[in-house]
């Protein structure tokens, strides 16, 4: 009778956790395969006169197509030059070299990656024009009427670099924390001289992993709005995304089938850079014995400590000073001085009721995609650790799709799904806040997943059989034996999620309308409107908002999420 019972438990417990990874399945499903299909339907819809493929045939064969392309492609690449460039001599300077304070100076290495793309341009906007509050005093501004030198293809290029530069940075200094201490000592007792270990040793054993991390700095480039809204509009240097959020902006959901082609042709530029990433990892993984890993014992000379701060000071510290000093002035076109600072720009922003709504809207919507992902992601982590199968796996695909694509394109992926009112209920969720939490719903959902997944994989599935054995049940097992097991790595990972989203701007300035602005859409429209001080100061709140966050991050933590947090991992 123990024995039939026994096997009756195991029976019933295989088919709910079969059922719970279709349920997965049918709700990523929803909110990822539905909206991407309909993205292709759009694209490779006939056109007006009914001709196959003629939406397709029109839209790449337009000027303004071939344009956008082409700038996509080059300024990507070269904004990759300026991140390979920048994150391999910080990241060899703090991985190989002992230096005072290298934790503050990771962080703000970090920084142009926390920080939002918007509020990254508009601080160099700041920092680079006509009334910069630092290079104005010192006679480095341009002169009047000569206009800001970033609304051109190399400051595009300049300032994505810069952003991006932080995932190179952490590629190889990742790929230094492995190389084996014995390996570089053998190499000392050898009598190699250091610059030869460095260059023959230590340098081709990072080589793969920067070629990774530039490969991830391309596809997020490809992929940029923030930017490119900000320094290629104005300067009138067009890109995959500012042509389809322009041509939705004008035509609305007629100029559809056109901006799902542009779509298409972002999301292969990414899967291209993605898959060619994934190629070189397998095929240049450099096999090497494991051994205690290698630690800086050299410290830094005073002056390569000095211009490595330099460095840093220049791409995070001045901007964001700049930046903060704009909104002290009183009025547009007043430079900045002791005497004329004020607080008056924080005074009306804050008694802008689009504002104020803007910062509300933000917050209720991270903090919802984030409970929404943690929920989604304890139990696909939970089967996908400890009850593995082909449906879970498919769950576990279907979930890294948003991520992987440009955010432009789930943009536009939801408003082809939900612009048509739903089947049953008969309700269009397009400019609803719904369609806005949808899309952070899909695209974050990797964001915990995978610091939950690595801490499940981590822990001890014993626990798990001993409860299978003890008789509790799946949501038994999931709630009080699984969850609080990976409790650091799933609030290490909603916090990313509402770091992502509070800041975000490529989703929602597509998504958004009357009544339900994010912060990101309200620095983009105030900047775009002219009013770059009142710009200024919501991004300097904002700002001032993500690094609260990063504050209650390390305090929620500890070292205990050491590795989950960006700037601590």
């Amino acid at each position: 009778m123990a024995a039939e019972l026994h096997l009756f438990g195991d029976r019933r417990t295989g088919s709910a956790e079969r059922a719970l990874a279709v349920i997965l399945c049918l709700y990523l499903a929803a909110i990822t395969v539905w909206p991407l299909g309909q993205l292709l339907i759009a694209a490779f819809r006939p056109d007006a006169d009914g001709h196959p493929l003629g939406v397709l045939r029109d839209t790449l064969s337009a000027r303004a197509t071939g344009r956008a392309f082409r700038n996509t492609l080059m300024l990507s690449l070269i904004s990759v030059g300026v991140s390979v460039g920048l994150g391999a001599v910080l990241a060899l300077a703090v991985g190989l070299m002992r230096m005072r304070l290298r934790g503050v100076l990771s962080f703000l290495i970090l920084m142009p990656l926390i920080i939002p793309s918007q509020t990254l341009a508009l601080s160099w906007i700041e920092l680079l024009g006509t009334n910069s509050p630092i290079l104005r005093p010192l006679g480095l501004a341009p002169p009047p009427g000569q206009g800001n030198p970033l609304y051109s293809p190399t400051g595009i290029a300049l300032v994505m670099g810069i952003e991006h530069m932080p995932l190179v940075f952490i590629a190889i200094r990742a790929a230094l924390r492995s190389v084996p201490a014995d390996l570089v000592e053998a190499a000392r007792l050898a009598a190699i001289p250091p610059r030869r270990v460095l260059t023959r040793v230590i340098l081709p054993l990072t080589y793969p992993s920067a070629l990774a991390g530039a490969l991830l700095a391309f596809t997020a480039a490809v992929g940029n709005f923030g930017i490119p809204a900000l320094l290629g509009i104005p300067g009138r240097v067009p890109m995959l995304t500012t042509l389809i959020y322009q041509r939705l902006n004008s035509f609305g959901p007629a100029a559809a089938g056109q901006v799902a082609v542009l779509a298409l042709i972002l999301t292969l530029m990414a899967v291209a850079a993605l898959a060619l990433r994934a190629l070189m990892l397998r095929h240049l993984h450099l096999r090497i014995e494991a051994g205690p890993p290698h630690t800086p014992t050299r410290a830094a000379p005073v002056w390569a400590q000095a211009l490595i701060w330099a460095v840093v000071v220049v791409i995070a510290i001045l901007p964001l000073t700049a930046l903060a000093l704009t909104s002290l002035t009183p009025a547009i076109g007043v430079p900045f001085s002791v005497d004329v600072a004020s607080l008056e720009q924080y005074r009306r922003v804050l008694a802008n009721p689009a504002v104020i709504r803007g910062f509300a809207n933000s917050l209720m919507l991270s903090v919802a995609a984030a409970a929404i992902c943690a929920l989604i992601a304890l139990p696909m982590a939970y089967l996908a650790t400890r009850r593995p199968s082909p449906a879970i796996a498919l769950a576990d695909l279907l979930a890294e799709g948003p991520w992987v694509v440009p955010g432009t394109v789930v943009a536009l992926a939801m408003i082809l799904a939900f612009l048509p009112p739903l089947p049953v209920i008969g309700v269009s969720l397009y400019g609803s806040m719904a369609i806005i939490l949808i899309a952070y719903l899909a695209r974050f959902l990797p964001l915990i997943l995978r610091p939950v997944v690595a801490g499940a994989r981590s822990g001890d599935p014993m626990q798990d059989q001993a409860s299978r054995i003890a008789g509790i049940g799946l949501a038994g097992r999931i709630t009080h034996v699984f969850a609080p097991s990976v409790r650091a790595a799933t609030l290490a990972g909603a916090i990313l999620i509402v770091m992502s989203a509070m800041n975000e701007l490529t989703l929602s300035a597509l998504l958004w309308s009357s009544g339900h602005e994010t912060i990101g859409v309200m620095v983009f429209a105030l900047q775009y409107e002219g009013s770059s001080t009142a710009a200024a100061a919501v991004s300097v709140l904002s700002t001032l908002l993500l690094l609260s966050l990063c504050a209650l991050a390390e305090l929620a933590l500890g070292r205990q999420a050491a590795g989950s947090l960006p700037w601590r991992g």
